[in-house]
């Protein structure tokens, strides 16, 4: 089982955890909330393409909402079960048919909706907009809606709305949007005018403008709608507890987009707002969840004052500061190195949480620097507004006759060792933790030579917010190098252990793959798959090791986390029959969402979606849009482009954000050609079946 530091952390760590577990529910149940607790268990009901809004960049994060419904159940005493449906029109009769219990799931209030279900208190409220291109000036109120077209699926409350529209201004069309459109697909195609018009909520809008500034709001439509939870009508013990939960969450209170304040204004609202980037050291989304080393600890930081997290990103690293001055977040958590340059702007820093070494690295072949002093000569290439600039300065000022060359400040620092790697630049500086990660995932560079001291990162307030730095502080002294932070820190940035003893990979005369044949054939045959392309799946992911864990915690043949097993009715994720129905059913569930692909296609992308996440998949496929290839084909097509999502110029566009997604790749690559020597293999020695394909 493959064990890069980060990349098997995410992979294992993120496989359906809470935010994205569910399953084919074994019950019905219409009872209210007595009755729920006599089961131990709420069934949240989410839709199907459950991270369709991407990753979370401008401060209201849509993948909490459902983390929020699941602090609910848990604060009930009871388990949370995600349990997915269709399409959003399949929600409320799901909810009424008594297989699920709660709708969370950004669902508008609507008069239609409140004489079918009982909604909570909200828990936003926003106003829907009519969008068009950026480069069209002229839609600027619905008088100018003559001629025009506005599509929108039928299923949404954005529909009775087009209607209305279309009431009051006879000349605008309305056009009914497939169902397997997803709002962010929508105005993706509004930004490449294929189609005219569209309605979308104005978080939905303002979150999608973060990455794709093609599109515009041209004026609100209607008065403010509000998003609420939803139960049962007669559930109304369950509601009462809902609305008691939300008012003590305080997640509906109204706020300008920029403000400042110190901690008492900070709890007054009840929320905080951290400024951080989109990279693997930091925070981004892997299958569906919110991760990185910056965000877990402004979660638990978060957490223990008892504030709503919200997550900040501006478009550029070098953005950071100069959007805290200007009230765009509270904190900035994004491995920042004090000085006093930077403290000029009107910032102070926290105690330090994290120490690194800033690292040369250089091409693996390139084995001509092991000291400071064989730098002379040689070019560094670092970005002018990092910490590695100055670094390399007091060098030059310390006689090392080093060149000095200014990287674009749009690269991040894992960009410029990928150029490093290629032979574009010479050497580069980095943070051994940055570096560290890179060195789990490719063997074409490798570390130089450390320069100096640890240095010492930090987080960063304004200057003025000085009870907001004390209780920072505070929280450091508390959980710095404690049993949780170490477990977190090692989780992204543990080394893993470069030699593994690896299983032959050979199948017997008998025609037998592994122990599990008959294990793997049963489930993969019930769920319609090829059952030899099923274990070359399981040898990917354990090597057929029914023991093997990460230290993440997933576990088994397939590598499930005990709460997706828990999701899935699995009492024991060690026990191999039943480890192996939930990582077949998860893959059944990542197959069905490429229903509209070609049956020959469908497989593939749904390998890639099980190893990356079916976010970072569809964002893939709008790359190879965009560049002339087929996003419906996997081989030669989306995979070529998927590793760019590792580069800024397209995870900043991409609605999912970053990924190392030659992973997927590779992975997907692995899978294939195992299965066919298995294919060829077992028709040579007599084939035990062939399953379904």
């Amino acid at each position: 089982m493959p064990r890069h530091a980060l990349i098997r952390a995410l992979v294992v760590a993120l496989a359906l955890s809470a935010v994205a577990t569910a399953c084919d529910v074994p019950y019905v149940e219409r009872g209210d909330l007595t009755a729920l607790r006599e089961r131990g268990t709420v069934r949240i009901l989410v839709p199907r393409r459950s991270s369709r809004h991407g990753l979370p960049r401008s401060g209201h994060p849509l993948e909490l909402d459902r983390e929020l419904a699941a602090e609910f159940v848990r604060s009930l005493g009871l388990q949370p079960r995600f349990v997915w449906v269709s399409a959003h029109d399949d929600l409320i009769p799901a909810l009424l048919q008594g297989r699920g219990d709660m709708i969370a799931a950004s669902l508008t209030v609507t008069v239609d909706r409140n004489s079918q279900v009982g909604f909570s208190r909200p828990i936003r409220h926003v106003r829907e907009v009519v969008v068009t291109t950026l480069g069209d000036t002229t839609l600027r109120s619905p008088a100018d809606l003559v001629g025009r077209t506005v599509w929108v699926r039928p299923s949404s409350a954005y529909w009775e709305t087009a209607q209305q529209l279309a009431d009051s201004h006879p000349a605008l069309s309305v056009v009914a949007a497939s169902e397997r459109l997803d709002t962010p697909e929508i105005l993706y195609r509004v930004a490449r005018q294929e189609i005219d018009l569209t309605i979308a909520d104005d978080h939905i809008v303002d979150e999608t403008l973060t990455y794709l500034p093609a599109i515009r709001a041209a004026f609100p439509v209607g008065d403010e709608r509000a998003i609420a939870w939803a139960t049962r009508p007669d559930a109304s013990d369950l509601l009462a507890a809902m609305n008691q939960f939300l008012s003590r969450a305080k997640v509906d209170e109204r706020r300008p987009h920029r403000y400042l304040g110190d901690l008492p204004a900070l709890r007054m609202r009840g929320a905080i707002r951290f400024i951080t980037t989109n990279t693997a050291a930091t925070y981004f989304i892997w299958r569906g969840q919110l991760l990185g080393f910056e965000y877990d600890l402004a979660r638990r930081f978060a957490d223990r004052f008892g504030l709503q997290l919200e997550i900040v990103v501006p478009p550029s690293q070098a953005n950071l500061l100069s959007w805290l001055r200007q009230g765009y977040g509270d904190i900035v958590a994004a491995g920042l190195t004090p000085s006093r340059e930077r403290e000029l702007l009107g910032v102070r820093f926290s105690r330090p949480y994290h120490q690194v070494l800033e690292t040369v690295v250089a091409r693996a072949d390139d084995d001509a620097v092991t000291t400071v002093e064989d730098l002379a000569g040689r070019t560094v290439v670092v970005r002018r507004r990092s910490s590695y600039w100055n670094t390399a300065e007091a060098l030059k000022a310390e006689g090392i006759g080093l060149r000095l060359a200014a990287a674009p400040e749009s690269l991040a620092t894992e960009e410029i060792i990928d150029r490093v790697a290629a032979g574009d630049y010479d050497l580069t500086i980095a943070d051994s933790h940055i570096l560290e990660i890179e060195l789990a995932l490719r063997d074409d560079i490798r570390r130089a030579v450390e320069i100096g001291e640890p240095i010492s990162h930090s987080w960063a307030v304004r200057e003025e917010d000085t009870l907001l730095l004390q209780v920072i502080d505070q929280f450091f002294r508390e959980e710095y190098r404690g049993l949780w932070y170490n477990l977190t820190h090692d989780r992204y940035f543990a080394t893993p252990q470069r030699i593994r003893e690896r299983a032959a990979e050979r199948v017997a005369r008998t025609g037998e793959i592994s122990p599990y044949d008959s294990l793997i054939r049963h489930h993969a045959e019930r769920a319609g798959f090829d059952w030899r392309l099923v274990a070359s799946q399981v040898y990917q992911e354990s090597r057929f090791d029914p023991d093997a864990r990460s230290f993440a915690g997933a576990l088994g043949l397939m590598q499930i986390m005990p709460r997706t097993a828990a999701a899935y009715g699995v009492d024991d994720a060690t026990e191999p029959a039943s480890n192996v129905a939930a990582g077949v059913r998860y893959l059944e569930h990542q197959y069905s969402l490429f229903e509209e692909l070609p049956e020959s296609e469908r497989i593939w992308f749904a390998l890639a979606s099980y190893n990356a996440g079916y976010g970072h998949v569809q964002d893939a496929r709008r790359i190879a849009r965009r560049r002339g290839l087929d996003p419906d084909v996997w081989f030669g097509q989306v995979e070529t482009v998927m590793p760019l999502l590792a580069r800024t110029e397209y995870y900043e566009r991409a609605p999912h954000g970053y990924c190392r997604c030659l992973e997927p790749v590779k992975y997907v690559r692995a899978v294939r050609d195992r299965y066919e020597a298995y294919t060829r293999v077992l028709a040579a020695v007599g084939p035990l079946g062939t399953g379904a394909q």
